[in-house]
């Protein structure tokens, strides 16, 4: 435990009472907002900030600060008056007086990129829990890396009913109590309230009950004494599992007719009751007035991790130069100059040796030589490592109590996988790539929206991707899943042809740090269609001439991934015909619509007749091939056969495109 806070005449109340009034005035301000979580969770937060958390207000982005969790992000008044009464650089008085507005660092839910001191994005329920499992799996795994004297921090995470209601956080919880994360300490506002009205409406769980199965210590205590949420801090700080402390609190404590209601949750107090409030707290004072004594006894909590951020700073100069330049490279999130020259080099043995394999097969094959060269590349499956082929030879699996390893086994979890990778991307240190099938991305995708509206640099390794996998059927088979992410803003899909192009695709999702992306890999096997390796990264544009016509091109064919083959086929049969057809491979169709307009004109070219090929729906493609363009691919869902089969059933063959490019020609 950490030095307390002190200073005369100013007590627990007194700290409590200010964030419960920032967090009143900056609701009724804005004439929107969530006050009844801060005025209840004052006390949690007021004892946590002032006795435990290992904090510098100075610099919140200090890599052995303990991490705190809003994951009830709807009650984010009480994070912004924490991050404004403990001095971080930005959080003024006047940010907490624009509270919802547009511009300012504090808006409804805590976002990471607009709020110094925010650790991640929380808004939808379960997101911050699940995600902070991540972080505290981060410390332990970078703990077994460097020691104590460099990685020995906790994470704290705030939770409300409805994050423990949001089926995420099972996931969460569950692969938290296996692993053994014990720096993991989740305070439970258990008030008992939801919008619609008591909990006891929709849910009637044990909580305690529910995490001590999961593995979890877990706690009840009074969530309005201090001195009981203290000792039950200390004690989890001790535990050798995660910890739950159940605090039963008064949603809108203090309000004379709302609290312990749900009129308290999500609606301004209005002028009387918030009168009435500020009156039964005994808080004097103007709106957003903080008195002089209150004020420094925040200050102080907010430098009280000071020294201890300094005796870090020390021990990390006094390190081996070139132990401390690689610890801060990868917390700073630089990548290695090693792994652009380990792909070149890939490529051109690809080229002497060439690889007709599944893309699933040609990612492992890339990993075997990433993992080497990229250290902080942490790999993962969803329960189907065999399928996704994330295992590489040289990688130790994490294990419960165990850290020094670089594979997770996330289970059939694949949301909280996704948001676990968030929480290890945003600790820092690590590039989180975790693995499932396509057509799960639904299972993961609330997770995976985060990433990219926070620009979290996770990589996505899907494999499975089309109608390809065959017989498991339409339930496995993703039709629409390829135009879902690519709609997603800062999403970036690579659906790569080969094992060139996969190893490419590998390059480029590692080298961006601003957002996350999915890897969508093939089941069945697929020729090597590129014919040049070298430094240069073709994929790089989004989409590239792969195979030019002979001659004046009378059409293009546009295709990713496994229709590639498909493209250059009819390629070679038009050519028999005398008609000259240019091929262009699309490993990434957001990619390449993102270039400017000169880039994709040449790539586009200016031959009449456009096709596209994939094994998915035309949604995205009028972009390169115009709402009259040809497309060969699904129209509805797929089906169980061979994947062959089921190619000729769904028309998706070389045959079905001549036919359709002559056809038009001829019209």
């Amino acid at each position: 435990m950490l030095n307390t806070v002190s200073a005369d005449r100013v007590t627990h109340s007194d700290l409590a009472n200010a964030v419960r009034a920032l967090a009143m005035d900056a609701v009724e301000q804005a004439k929107s907002g969530h006050p009844g979580l801060p005025m209840g969770a004052a006390d949690i937060a007021t004892v946590l900030f002032t006795k435990f958390l290992k904090y510098d207000a100075a610099d919140p982005t200090w890599p052995d600060r303990d991490r705190f969790v809003l994951s009830a992000g709807h009650g984010s008044m009480l994070l912004y008056a924490l991050l404004h009464l403990t001095g971080v650089k930005g959080m003024t008085i006047e940010e907490l007086k624009n509270f919802r507005k547009l511009g300012s660092k504090t808006p409804g839910h805590p976002e990471n990129f607009e709020t110094p001191g925010v650790e991640t994005t929380t808004g939808p329920l379960g997101q911050g829990i699940a995600t902070a499992v991540g972080m505290a799996l981060a410390e332990r795994m970078l703990n077994a890396e460097y020691g104590n004297d460099l990685v020995d921090h906790y994470t704290y995470v705030l939770a409300s009913d409805g994050d423990l209601m949001e089926g995420i956080s099972h996931e969460a919880i569950a692969l938290a109590g296996h692993l053994k994360l014990n720096r993991l300490i989740v305070l439970f506002d258990d008030n008992g309230i939801s919008i619609d009205g008591p909990l006891s409406l929709a849910d009637s769980v044990d909580q305690v009950k529910r995490f001590q199965a999961c593995g979890w210590n877990a706690v009840r205590v009074d969530g309005h004494d201090p001195k009981a949420i203290q000792r039950a801090i200390s004690r989890a700080q001790k535990s050798d599992k995660p910890t739950l402390i159940a605090c039963k609190t008064t949603i809108g404590f203090g309000a004379p007719k709302k609290a312990g209601t749900s009129k308290a949750h999500g609606e301004p107090l209005g002028a009387e009751e918030l009168a009435g409030a500020k009156a039964a707290l005994a808080w004097t004072y103007a709106p957003f007035e903080i008195p002089d004594n209150i004020r420094d006894a925040w200050a102080k909590a907010g430098k009280k991790g000071r020294r201890h951020r300094k005796a870090w700073t020390d021990r990390l100069k006094a390190l081996p130069q070139d132990k401390r330049a690689e610890f801060e490279r990868r917390v700073k999130g630089v990548r290695p100059k090693a792994l652009a020259e380990a792909i070149a080099t890939l490529k051109d043995k690809l080229i002497a040796e060439p690889q007709n394999v599944a893309t699933r097969k040609a990612s492992e094959i890339a990993l075997e030589v990433i993992t080497e060269a990229v250290p902080e590349l942490v790999l993962g499956s969803a329960d189907l490592t065999p399928s996704n082929n994330t295992k590489t030879k040289n990688l130790n699996a994490i294990s419960p109590g165990s850290y020094a390893g670089r594979y997770i086994h996330y289970g059939i979890r694949e949301h909280g996988m996704a948001a676990a990778m968030n929480g290890i991307a945003l600790h820092g240190g690590y590039v989180p790539a975790g693995a499932t099938f396509l057509v799960f991305t639904d299972y993961a995708r609330p997770a995976m929206r985060i990433a990219a509206l926070a620009g979290i640099p996770a990589v996505y390794v899907m494999t499975h991707d089309s109608i390809g996998l065959g017989e498991d059927g339409p339930t496995h088979q993703p039709v629409e899943h390829l135009a879902a992410l690519r709609c997603m803003p800062k999403m970036r899909v690579f659906r790569p042809a080969d094992a060139i192009e996969t190893a490419e695709a590998w390059q480029l999702a590692l080298e961006r740090t601003d957002g996350p992306t999915t890897l969508a890999l093939t089941r069945q096997n697929l020729p090597q269609v590129r014919k040049e390796g070298g430094a240069k990264n073709l994929s790089a544009t989004g989409a590239y001439e792969l195979s030019p016509a002979q001659g004046k091109a009378r059409a293009t064919i546009f295709a990713s991934g496994s229709e590639v083959e498909i493209a250059l086929a009819a390629q070679k049969l038009l050519a028999e015909q005398s008609f000259a057809v240019r091929v262009v491979s699309v490993p990434s169709l957001d990619l390449f619509l993102a270039q400017p307009e000169k880039v994709r004109e040449a790539i586009i070219g200016d031959a009449p007749i456009k096709v596209a090929i994939e094994a998915a729906v035309r949604f995205g493609w009028d972009s390169v091939i115009g709402p009259d363009g040809i497309f060969v691919g699904m129209h509805g869902f797929g089906a169980s056969a061979p994947y062959k089969d089921l190619y000729k059933h769904f028309g998706i063959t070389a045959e079905a495109v001549v036919e359709k490019v002559l056809r038009t020609h001829n019209l």
